[in-house]
């Protein structure tokens, strides 16, 4: 992944080959480095928190043998402006004709959350003009006690910690969730 500033134009992007009637579902294709054009497929999925409603995932790669989306992949994408725009695009547009839900974004890697953490603070003036960003952490509620709040298993019970991002936090201490 590249170390240049990744800058959001939301009237530059890649247009879509399909895109399903409730927006869950988007298909376009990318130029990777050795000029091959792929089809890469966004998909919104509930990530079905009981803290977290109404919240869908952004999962976004091409897709593998058995349908799902390779997130883990390596390419060598000729434009990341282009294609981190064409998500957001996207992903604005699925709020749009989902009203109520929210879209979060994970790293299916540290190498990846780094890089959507910065792509949020070098594009921070573009995107709060049209976007509420928030930063998500976990915790574990310490108990009077002195031990920790558990599950019916007994491992402890982690919760959401939601804040306006911090585009003050270093880049090395990098949210959970976007």
């Amino acid at each position: 992944i590249s170390n240049n500033m990744i800058k959001i134009n939301l009237e530059n992007i890649y247009e879509p080959i399909s895109i399903s009637e409730d927006f869950i579902e988007i298909i376009f294709h990318s130029e990777i480095e050795n000029d091959e054009v792929i089809p890469l497929y966004i998909r919104f999925s509930s990530i079905n928190d009981i803290h977290l409603p109404n919240v869908y995932n952004l999962g976004f790669g091409p897709i593998d043998k058995d349908g799902n989306i390779d997130d883990l992949i390596r390419l060598r994408h000729k434009n990341l402006n282009k294609l981190f725009s064409t998500l957001v695009f996207f992903a604005i547009s699925f709020l749009e004709n989902n009203k109520g839900s929210i879209v979060g974004i994970d790293g299916s890697d540290e190498s990846r959350a780094y890089l959507y953490h910065r792509i949020f603070k070098s594009n921070k003036e573009e995107l709060s003009e049209i976007l509420v960003t928030i930063g998500i952490d976990w915790y574990v509620k310490l108990l009077r006690n002195g031990d920790v709040e558990r599950d019916d298993d007994g491992m402890p019970y982690f919760k959401p910690l939601l804040e306006p991002f911090n585009y003050l936090r270093k880049n090395s201490d990098l949210y959970r969730y976007y």
